[in-house]
């Protein structure tokens, strides 16, 4: 019996909480290379990606808001 190698399993199987957090991030900044995008899609969660979408979202204005407001007031 043939075992798989780790790289082949990182590319068949589900994304964890970190590798969406990755994926989130480096789509953020454009930078998401295209074996990671057809990994996301193929076996992705679209919810979980729409969540942590949003949610990076709001942290992201949050802290561009916080940062002009103490710019702002100096």
């Amino acid at each position: 019996m043939q075992k798989k190698s780790d790289y082949h399993n990182k590319n068949t199987l589900k994304p964890n909480f970190w590798t969406i957090v990755l994926s989130i991030l480096a789509a953020f900044i454009g930078v998401q290379s295209d074996k990671n995008r057809a990994r996301d899609f193929k076996h992705g969660n679209i919810y979980n990606f729409i969540i942590a979408g949003i949610i990076f979202t709001i942290i992201f204005i949050i802290f561009v808001t916080t940062v002009v407001s103490s710019v702002i007031n100096n």
